[in-house]
């Protein structure tokens, strides 16, 4: 079954180390184009997730991003760098001593320097590997919600495909009534005007007339490309530029019946024709 390209899932995890939080967003495009925005200490995870991403998806613009929260009770403990605040102090000291002025400096301020505090880093192994995990299951939303939305698209086209062919059945019925028309007020014409034509003479015309309204080949071929959209659009591979290409085939076909026809019933027709190719078009520009 066909997949849409659009869709969103998200997904949190929770652990000792804190709270994980994936989001997947997917639209349409030419190609899979993937953007990952991770937290700087997880930046080494990318590579893997651009992996992980293109095994799961074949077309579309995928905006993947990562947020990581952790928890108070996993942070690594504060140790004081004494050397260096001793440093400080020095230097404090000396240019207070410059100045002439010699008050305390407080404590919480000295402790905003850089370097002051010095914090124990966390082992990530295990939040990377969470993570990871959690991107897998991220994927299977994400992916399980293209389909549904793939399913909905396939039955709007599968629609599109039978009024498509109720007017080609249409056409068909009433190309004999045209026919006789077109004869009969050429008949009426060349009555009005008093004009002696050989009876063969006038039957080569009028047969070369019908050649050239004759719209049967158009319609066997518009039914033979619709059967076929019929048969791309239940396969699970990705089907959008075949399907493209069916549209432009369908919507050439439509043309030539409007500058064949002659009557307004089939114009109106062929335009009908041209209003469903064009929505089954936009809906097939959202399909993998």
């Amino acid at each position: 079954m066909s997949k849409s390209m659009t869709a969103f899932a998200r997904e949190t995890h929770a652990g000792e180390q804190g709270e994980l939080t994936w989001e997947l967003r997917s639209v349409n495009h030419r190609f899979l184009e993937t953007f990952v925005r991770l937290p700087e200490d997880l930046r080494n995870l990318e590579a893997g997730v651009r992996e992980r991403i293109s095994a799961r998806l074949d077309r579309g613009k995928v905006d993947c991003s990562l947020r990581f929260s952790p928890s108070p009770a996993a942070s690594g403990e504060l140790r004081i760098n004494h050397r260096f605040l001793e440093l400080l102090l020095a230097a404090g000291a000396e240019v207070a001593e410059r100045l002439g002025q010699h008050a305390a400096p407080e404590p919480f301020d000295l402790l905003r320097w850089p370097g002051v505090l010095q914090e124990e880093k966390l082992d990530l192994g295990p939040v990377q590997i969470q993570a990871l995990a959690l991107l897998d299951q991220t994927l299977q939303v994400l992916v399980a919600t293209r389909t549904r939305e793939g399913e909905r698209l396939t039955a709007l086209i599968q629609d599109r495909c039978d009024r498509l062919l109720d007017c080609v059945a249409s056409v068909r019925e009433r190309m004999p009534q045209v026919m006789e028309e077109v004869r009969r007020r050429i008949l009426e014409r060349l009555d009005e005007v008093r004009a002696e034509l050989d009876p063969n003479r006038l039957e080569q015309e009028l047969a070369l007339l019908a050649q050239r309204l004759d719209v049967d080949e158009e319609m066997d071929r518009l039914q033979a490309h619709v059967q076929e959209v019929r048969a791309v659009i239940t396969t699970d591979k990705p089907v959008g530029r075949r399907l493209d290409f069916l549209m432009q085939e369908l919507n050439r076909e439509a043309n030539t019946l409007t500058s064949k026809s002659s009557d307004l019933v089939v114009t109106r027709l062929a335009v009908d024709m041209k209003v469903l190719i064009e929505q089954m078009r936009e809906q097939i520009q959202n399909l993998e």
